[in-house]
């Protein structure tokens, strides 16, 4: 939530210093030592307010938004490689250059790439843990496989692309290597005190980036945090209230004090994998393993009568399974974090594959607690398409009774169809919606 935000604010503070250059000059009324300046910190502010108003968007309504600014971010893209490379006549030094470990290193280049793996899944775990959110609004499976391995393939390998083109090319053009973008854009207006030709193009780049910064922000983070809450305490919170808890939590996060901090910002990507990675792997062996695939709907929108209430409310098999997939790995990160100067070699060993671990433990444990405590009717599904979900051809190929075959419906509910005991309440709705 945080991460986005803050440089969805640097954007917005790019944009405003196009508009009025001595906006860069502002006074810095904060200490030195703090990790921000007050120019930074006003463009934050101003973003977060200016993203509030979409928090009463519906997630289903978001398609055409993120078209558009999708769409402007993209030809943005493009347009400033392609000025960057005709500018600068090609790249600079930076396009041939590697990197070489230390000879004094204690790490090898295996580790050092597993360390850099686990990072950048760290930075996708969130996405991954989020990803039934908006699943559930395509329309068929393949729609979201398709859509979700397009755009990793876009953003994994196109965005990155240009990224280190025009990165390459600036350094040609002002002797100096800018990684994130709303540096490269100051120095190209020349901090505001460049051409009237330049501020315009600097505006229209910076308001594409923030505008797709601060959707990803309110779908990715606002939104997603919104759906957990409210599963979490569904009598006081919607959706919508969820987000603006999520949104406003922001300000806890305190973004400012780990993205402009490198080694914090890189110590918090990888906890991302600490923690995640266990979640991950036992909802992985809990849909696709134990239950293959198989969800009575239903049963999603009941409580106590649900075979999803577990205990209270709470599947217990979930919690040790979680805690011991973190365990190994948390002290790797305490010892990064602290910047201990001579850490034990085998806590950093596991905090560098913190995602393979956590998913692996966490998977396996949950699996066995199942075996040994099994949860009845795991595995179940509705005899009949009671919400409509299916079409015609899913529901005959996945043995469900289709919603608009009201001959088999009856028949299906007079026998109660695949063995599964529907109280006389839920039976009534059925027929009810079957007509």
């Amino acid at each position: 939530m945080g991460f986005v935000g803050w440089n969805g604010g640097r954007l917005v503070a790019v944009c405003l210093t196009a508009i009025w250059p001595s906006y860069a000059r502002m006074p810095n009324t904060f200490s030195p030592n703090f990790p921000t300046t007050t120019e930074q910190f006003v463009g934050f502010v101003v973003f977060w307010f200016l993203s509030t108003p979409f928090l009463w968007l519906r997630p289903e309504k978001f398609k055409i938004p993120f078209l558009i600014v999708c769409t402007w971010c993209g030809v943005g893209m493009l347009a400033w490689m392609i000025w960057a490379l005709a500018t600068a006549k090609g790249v600079g030094p930076l396009w041939n250059s590697g990197q070489n470990v230390p000879a004094n290193s204690e790490w090898n280049t295996s580790w050092l790439i597993m360390a850099g793996i686990n990072q950048s899944i760290g930075g996708l775990a969130a996405g991954i843990t989020n990803g039934s959110d908006f699943s559930r609004y395509a329309r068929r499976r393949r729609s979201y496989l398709w859509g979700t391995f397009g755009s990793c393939l876009v953003t994994g390998v196109l965005v990155s692309l240009i990224g280190l083109v025009t990165a390459a090319a600036g350094q040609k053009i002002y002797g100096e290597v800018y990684w994130n973008p709303p540096d490269l854009l100051i120095r190209i207006m020349d901090n505001g005190n460049g051409s009237s030709r330049s501020r315009a193009g600097v505006f229209f780049l910076s308001a594409g980036f923030a505008f797709t910064a601060m959707f990803e922000n309110i779908c990715g983070n606002a939104v997603a945090g919104g759906i957990d809450l409210a599963g979490l305490f569904p009598r006081y919170i919607d959706i919508r209230r969820g987000a603006i808890i999520t949104f406003v939590a922001a300000w806890i996060v305190q973004p400012w004090q780990l993205i402009n901090r490198a080694t914090t910002f890189i110590a918090v990507l990888s906890s991302f994998s600490v923690f995640l990675a266990p979640i991950i792997g036992i909802m992985a062996c809990d849909y696709y393993i134990l239950r293959k695939r198989r969800i009575r709907l239903t049963h999603l929108y009941r409580t106590e009568m649900s075979e999803y209430y577990f205990t209270k409310g709470f599947n217990w098999r979930t919690i040790p399974a979680w805690l011991c997939g973190w365990a190994p790995t948390i002290g790797g990160l305490v010892v990064t974090v602290r910047g201990d100067a001579k850490p034990p070699r085998a806590l950093v060993e596991l905090y560098y594959m913190a995602f393979l671990i956590g998913f692996c433990i966490s998977g396996v444990l949950f699996y066995l607690l199942n075996v040994f405590f099994p949860v009845a009717d795991m595995g179940q599904m509705d005899p009949i398409d009671v919400y409509g979900t299916f079409t015609l051809a899913e529901a005959r190929r996945v043995g469900v009774t289709p919603l608009d075959d009201s001959t088999i419906v009856g028949e299906a509910l007079a026998r109660g169809s695949s063995g599964n005991d529907y109280n006389s309440k839920e039976k009534d709705v059925e027929v009810g919606v079957t007509g």
